[in-house]
This record gives C-alpha cells, sequence and structure tokens, in this order.
C-alpha cells in the first residue's frame, strides 16, 4: 500500500512511515503540562475554604500524632466519683458515665476515625477504579459482569447493605471497615468506566497502538491519566460520607466496640443522658468538623481541576 507525502514529494509504503517517529498529535510540552498543574494548585490555594479545609485535617492529623504525648487523661480510665461532671477547667469537655474525660476520649477517637476515612476511601477508590478502567478499557463479558455486579450493590441503601454484611461476619470496627469498601467500590468503578469510555477512542490511543504500544502501557499511560481528576475529587468527598457511614455502624453497635473512642460510638455512649449534652455533642461536633474539612478539599480540587469551573 502506497500514499503521496505533499510535503517532501515522495512516495512511502505505510509500514515504512509508521516505522519513522511522527507525532500525528501535538503533544503538550513539559513546561505546558508544569504550568498546568501550577495553575491547578493557585487556583486551590486561592479557594478560602479549601483553605480551611486544609487547615483543619492538618489540625486533626497533627492532634491523632501527638496526642499520647499531652493527653491530659488516660481515654479508657474511670473515675465514677467524677461521673457525669459538666465541663470545668479539670475536665474541659466534662466526663461520661463511668467519669471518664470526654476531652481526651474525643481526641483519641481522631487516631481511629481518621486513617479509617482515609484507608476505606482509598481501598474503594484502588478496588473500584481498577475494576472500572479494566472493564471499560477491554469491555467484552469482564465489563458487563462487573458493571452488572455493581448495578446490585447500587441497588441497596449503602447502611443497610453494610448492615446486612457485618451481621453475617460480626460487628467489630474491621468488619465494618470490609462492609464500606464493598458498599463503595462500585461509584468508583463506574465513574472511572465512564471516564475510560469517553477517552479510549481517542487520536492519542490510536497513535500509541499504531507505534505498537501494548494494551497494559496504553490504559496506564495514555488513558488513565486523563481519567484521574474526577476521580480524586470523588474520594475526597467521599471519605466524608464514609466517616458518618463508620460512626452510623457504630451508633448502632455494629462498628467500634468499647472501650474504643471511635467518634460513632461516643455519640451513642450519650444517647440516653439528655441532659449531659456534653457526652455526645463534643463528638458530633468533631465529627462535623471533619467532614466539613473533606467536603471543602473535595469542592477545591473540583474547582481546581474542572476546566468548566476554573476561573482565568
Amino acid at each position: 500500500m502506497a500514499f503521496w507525502i505533499p510535503a517532501c514529494g515522495r512516495c512511502k509504503t505505510m509500514d515504512t512511515a509508521l516505522a519513522e517517529p511522527t507525532n500525528p498529535i501535538p503533544a503538550a510540552s513539559g513546561l505546558e503540562i508544569r504550568e498546568r498543574k501550577w495553575h491547578a494548585v493557585r487556583a486551590f490555594l486561592r479557594t478560602p475554604t479549601s483553605i480551611i479545609g486544609v487547615l483543619i485535617i492538618l489540625a486533626w492529623i497533627a492532634v491523632a500524632l501527638s496526642i499520647p504525648h499531652w493527653s491530659p487523661f488516660d481515654p479508657i480510665k474511670q473515675d465514677v466519683v467524677n461521673r457525669l461532671s459538666p465541663p470545668s477547667s479539670a475536665h474541659w469537655f466534662g466526663t461520661d458515665y463511668l467519669g471518664r474525660d470526654v476531652f481526651s476520649r474525643v481526641l483519641y477517637g481522631s487516631r481511629i476515625s481518621l486513617p479509617l476515612a482515609v484507608a476505606v476511601a482509598m481501598a474503594s477508590l484502588l478496588s473500584g477504579s481498577a475494576v472500572g478502567a479494566v472493564g471499560g478499557f477491554l469491555g467484552g463479558l469482564l465489563d458487563e459482569v462487573a458493571m452488572r455486579v455493581a448495578d446490585i450493590t447500587l441497588a441497596f441503601p449503602a447502611i443497610v447493605l453494610a448492615m446486612a454484611i457485618i451481621t453475617a461476619t460480626g460487628p467489630g470496627l474491621e468488619n465494618a471497615m470490609i462492609a464500606i469498601v464493598i458498599v463503595g467500590w462500585p461509584q468508583y468503578a463506574r465513574l472511572m468506566r465512564a471516564q475510560v469510555l469517553s477517552v479510549r477512542h481517542g487520536e492519542h490511543v490510536v497513535a500509541a497502538r499504531a507505534v505498537g504500544a501494548s494494551e497494559s502501557r496504553i490504559l496506564i499511560r495514555h488513558v488513565l491519566p486523563l481519567c484521574i481528576s474526577p476521580v480524586v475529587v470523588a474520594v475526597t468527598l467521599d471519605m466524608g460520607n464514609v466517616l458518618l457511614l463508620a460512626s452510623a455502624l457504630s451508633f448502632i453497635g455494629l462498628g467500634a466496640t468499647p472501650p474504643q473512642a471511635e467518634w460513632g460510638l461516643l455519640v451513642a455512649e450519650g444517647r440516653t443522658k439528655f441532659y449531659q449534652v456534653w457526652i455526645s455533642g463534643f463528638p458530633g461536633l468533631a465529627i462535623m468538623s471533619m467532614v466539613l474539612g473533606f467536603n471543602f478539599i473535595g469542592d477545591g480540587l473540583r474547582d481546581a481541576l474542572d476546566p468548566r469551573t476554573r476561573t482565568t
């Protein structure tokens, strides 16, 4: 097969042309890519709510890492003499029905709730994105089976399905984390699959195939980098939902178990003490602050990475 190239005035075969290093698609230079990244970073940092979200999460990370060194009280030590004491200079957040210091228990709760939210969200992201990317890129029976399983999982309310899984496996924080991952992976699979389907037939993919790139290389080097931004935003926003779901499971007795200082369990311990609002009020405020922090960061990332909402 032959074709004429007017620019050089010579006739070349298709095999010869493909063997030469052509550049049919103008690729962005390294400088342009760096400029885009810095533009996204600047857009993120220009949003006040993004800065607030980052500061909230950094503050909780600092507390989680340092609380064993400066905690005023042991979070599980009981003092029945001072049980149900209101907030005071000795106990800033008061004490619970066993005399344990609520302030210390709330701060220690960050060592459970923060890693739980991040670990479960990342596990859901990795498992769901892998299924969605491979299924969307290859298609066929694998894609069909994976999406039908995802549809079945999404047909159930998340907390109901998580409760059913924990009931079958037994209550506990580890089983609750596994249940939340099982509940959460389909949304990432569908999101990643939709992104992959939108770019898998792009000109850059056709060019990569033409020069002999393997399917795995095309997926990893040419497809996934274009699909990652919406998934990053989704996982950041989902960390707050994971925290709320884990707290809800602990509240009904299917997550963390006493004497663990998990925030949902702390709220549950004060549900029968109507007049001692500090027992459940301060853990509830801690949950609210961390969820707001993750949501603020997710909103900032969305505005910075989405060209449709990015301001000049």
